[in-house]
Parts: structure tokens; C-alpha cells; sequence
């Protein structure tokens, strides 16, 4: 017996309407209010961190330039950059107006039956502004995408006789599973299993560098940071990527230079291996690439590498652009990002108000010499090493707080960052691995005034010396008073 066929409408189908927070009531939702949500559905551990620095009582309401305009009207002025991703500073009117346009002329966003002009238009400026012959890109969303991208087409290209990377101590690539092998960090790396064929040599060692090429052939591969930004705002020793562009050369090994931080202008130019006068094999961008308004990402690689690795129609899908690679709006805005980058001399500002802050920076050091070790970076790309706390004792207590010295690294540090928060509404970063150190990555925007802003604030905070610092912080942020 057959079943009698039953048409849609004699099916009577309903779903209950979850409660669901609006947009609008988002938007509504106080300090406290969000606080919950992180802890129940976000991360409750990291709110913990949050909370130390007094940053779980802030919520911001929108954001213009420079600054952070919270819920109650505080402005913050951006000295952190969003880890280089707000070279732009926030909400940049020609990168939001080619949004708006975009939007208002209902343009395609996801578009992978057919080619994009907004990908490929993007594409072809990156092409037109790298050195020599990266001319072959490939679009993804974050710098973590572009690096595994990049170390692909790298394996890709050399097979599987010259597969193994060459990578840095302190080096960080990002967390995705192919690059995090490379991520030198015992805490990101906890437990997971990770790609084998790669070997570490301290960052900036050419000699160990060279002793590892020489002795083993199937190192196909280096991979590095230019500027070494979760290591501190660390760069290698002079002439050490003219050495390394040699050797790779001379041993047929491929260079691929993270360049996701320190790019898109931010040390004075657009890549800050350019300085050195050498061009690497592939490298990635992200970060600010998305012009500070949407995330993306790009590999760019030497077209004799792309074409050994994908240029045959058999191998040509092997690693094409996944579904958010190249969407239509982020295309436009990295499109309008890198115009606007020239137009307003944005990397020629990165190098006058870097040259600046760190002249006014390197005065702050001697003059507070138990406070602060050194000074590094170029650009807006700046690290403020503090002592350990040990150093800022008198004579006489250094030998027994050096025993501490460990478990209290980075302590100075968060006591200033809350400080300057609380005290100033001045937001600066800190760094994964040296936790001594503050890093400064100011929008590309930043005035010589908002510098100077930034420095009065930063010596009000070092003159009450360690004891000021510690108290200051106790009283102000740890028991939320003042």
C-alpha cells in the first residue's frame, strides 16, 4: 500500500522564539550587565586579568580618532592601537564613507561563483606597492589565516625533501593549529599536537642561523617576525636580514617574513624590512590591512613560489580563497585604507611622532633609571622595558626581592597601565612573553600633541617612584577608589 503523499500547508510547523538580546538592547546593556555575560558565555578566566587592571569598568560606547568615548562620557586616548590593527585610528570618515556607499549601492558581498574587482583590484594594489616580485596574493581574514597561507605555499613549493621551518625563539605567528607550532609559547601551545617538522634558533642569531642550514638540508624553510612584537618590540642586530636573505639564497631556502604587526606603515614604512634594502620569498599582512573597520588578511608571495605551488589547474584549488576571503566590503576598505595611507602621509607621521616619543621616552629613562631598562622599536612601534622589581629597591633589600623577581614580572607594569587608565584615560598594551614590557602602538593618526599627552601622563605616573606606583594602584584601582 502506498503512503499518501501529504502537501507542505497540511504541516503546521512552528518554533518557539528564543529570547534573544536585540541590537538595540545590546547597545543598552551597562558594565555590569556585560560582566555577567563574559564571565557565563566568553571567558571567565581571562575576566579575572580584566579585573586586576580595573579594565572590567570600562565600557565603551563608541570610538572616533584617537580616542574611546565610554558610557559616561570619558574619552581614552588610544595609545594601544589594537595590537598595530587601528593604524587608522577609529572610524576613519573615508574608509567609513566607501563603507556607507558599498552598502547604500547594495554591491555584492560574498561572491565566489564568479571573480571579484573589489579582490582583485585589492590584490593588485598590494602587488603594485610590495618590492621585487611578491606580486601573488591571497586574501583571508586574520593575520593567523595569512601565515598559514604563507607557510603553505612556502611547503608547497620547496616538496617534501625541504619541508622543515627554521623559526625564532619568542617568535609569535599566531594560534590557528600549522602556525602555533611555530608560536614559540609553552601557554598557547599547552597540550595540542603540533606539526613536528620545525626547528627554533634564538631570534636574531645569524650564527645559528647559518649552523643550522649548513647542517641540516631539509630546512626548506625560515619563518620570522621583522619586528618580534609578543617577544617585547625586539629587531634583530644590524645586517642580520641581509645575511639571512644571503644564506637563504645560497642554501635554496625560502623567507617568509611575518610582517601581520610591523607592516601597512607602521615603523615609517610599509614593510619594515624595506629599510634593510631586501626582499623576502612570501610574506602576510593583517591587522590594520582591513583599514581598522573589518578583518583581513593577505599573503603575498613571490609568482615563481605561487607558480610551482598552485599554478596548474590540478593543484590550483589546493589552498584557493576560502568563503570570507576577499568579501566586497572588507575588499573596499582595504582598498580605501591603502589610498588613504598615502594620501595623508600616514607612514611619514609613523616616522616623525616615533622619532619623537622615543627621543622624549629615552629621556624618561634617565631620569628614572631604577624605573625603566630600555627603550626600543621604531615608527609607532615602541617597547618600554621596566626593571625588575627588585632594581627599583634600595641597595639593601635588591638581593631578597630578586628572589621574587619571577613571580612579579610584569607586575610594574600592569600597576602603570591601570594607572595611566584610571588616573590619565590613557590606554597602552602589554606584550606575551616579556611581561616587563608596555608597548606603544598608537593609531598612525596620532598628533605631536597627543604624544605629548601621552608623556605627561606616563611621568605623572613614574614620579611617585615603585612606592607611588604600588600604593597608587592599591588605593585607586585594586579597591576601586579615587
Amino acid at each position: 500500500m502506498s503512503m499518501p503523499a501529504f502537501k507542505n500547508e497540511d504541516i503546521a510547523v512552528t518554533h518557539a522564539r528564543p529570547q534573544l538580546i536585540s541590537v538595540e538592547a545590546a547597545k543598552q546593556l551597562d558594565a555590569a550587565q556585560v560582566k555577567e555575560l563574559f564571565a557565563n558565555h566568553i571567558n571567565p578566566g581571562q575576566l579575572h586579568f580584566l579585573k586586576l587592571l580595573g579594565f572590567d569598568k570600562i565600557l565603551v560606547d563608541r570610538a572616533e580618532g584617537m580616542h574611546y568615548i565610554t558610557k559616561d562620557g570619558r574619552k581614552i586616548l588610544d595609545f594601544f592601537g589594537g595590537f598595530c590593527s587601528v593604524a587608522f585610528g577609529h572610524n576613519h570618515p573615508r574608509i567609513v564613507a566607501a563603507r556607507h556607499k558599498f552598502q547604500d549601492e547594495n554591491r555584492h558581498e560574498i561572491c565566489m561563483a564568479f571573480m571579484s574587482q573589489y579582490a582583485s583590484a585589492l590584490a593588485k594594489n598590494l602587488a603594485t606597492i610590495a618590492p621585487g616580485d611578491l606580486d601573488m596574493v591571497f586574501l583571508g581574514s586574520t593575520g593567523s589565516e595569512a601565515m598559514e597561507a604563507a607557510l603553505k605555499v612556502a611547503e608547497q613549493a620547496q616538496g617534501p625533501e625541504k619541508s622543515k621551518i627554521l623559526h625564532a625563539a619568542n617568535s609569535f605567528h599566531g594560534k590557528t593549529k600549522g602556525v602555533l607550532s611555530v608560536t614559540d609559547s609553552t601557554l598557547y601551545q599547552s597540550q595540542f599536537k603540533l606539526v613536528e617538522n620545525r626547528v627554533k634558533v634564538p631570534f636574531g642569531d645569524i650564527a645559528a642561523v647559518r649552523q643550522a642550514l649548513e647542517s641540516d638540508p631539509s630546512i626548506g624553510i625560515v619563518v620570522m617576525e621583522t619586528i618580534q612584537g609578543g617577544g617585547g618590540i625586539v629587531e634583530a642586530p644590524e645586517g642580520f636580514w641581509r645575511e639571512l636573505r644571503a644564506l637563504c639564497d645560497k642554501h635554496g631556502v625560502l623567507w617568509v617574513a611575518d610582517e601581520v604587526q610591523c607592516g601597512l606603515g607602521r615603523t615609517g614604512q610599509f614593510f619594515a624590512f624595506e629599510r634593510d634594502g631586501v626582499v623576502p620569498d612570501v610574506t602576510a599582512l593583517a591587522k590594520a590591512l582591513g583599514g581598522s573597520k573589518a578583518a583581513m588578511g593577505a599573503m603575498i608571495a613571490r609568482r615563481e613560489i605561487y607558480m610551482k605551488a598552485y599554478g596548474k589547474p590540478k593543484s590550483a584549488l589546493i589552498h584557493a580563497q576560502a568563503t570570507f576571503g576577499g568579501m566586497g566590503e572588507a575588499c573596499v576598505s582595504s582598498i580605501e585604507a591603502l589610498n588613504v595611507l598615502y594620501d595623508e602621509d600616514l607612514m611619514g607621521n609613523a616616522q616623525r611622532q616615533g622619532d619623537y616619543l622615543i627621543e622624549k621616552l629615552n629621556g624618561l629613562r634617565a631620569k628614572y633609571p631604577s624605573l625603566i631598562k630600555e627603550i626600543r622599536g621604531r615608527g609607532l612601534m615602541i617597547g618600554v622595558e621596566f626593571q625588575d622589581i627588585s632594581e627599583t629597591m634600595p641597595f639593601g633589600l635588591k638581593h631578597m626581592v630578586a628572589l621574587l623577581d619571577d613571580k612579579l614580572k610584569g607586575s610594574l607594569c600592569g600597576f602603570v597601565g591601570a594607572l595611566l587608565l584610571k588616573e590619565h584615560d590613557v590606554l597602552v598594551a602589554f606584550t606575551e612573553y616579556n611581561r616587563n614590557v608596555i608597548r606603544l602602538e598608537p593609531p598612525l593618526i596620532v598628533t605631536r600633541e597627543q604624544c605629548d599627552e601621552f608623556l605627561a601622563a606616563f611621568e605623572d605616573v613614574l614620579s611617585g617612584g615603585v612606592t607611588g606606583i604600588v600604593t597608587g594602584y592599591l588605593r585607586k584601582v585594586a579597591v576601586g577608589k579615587g
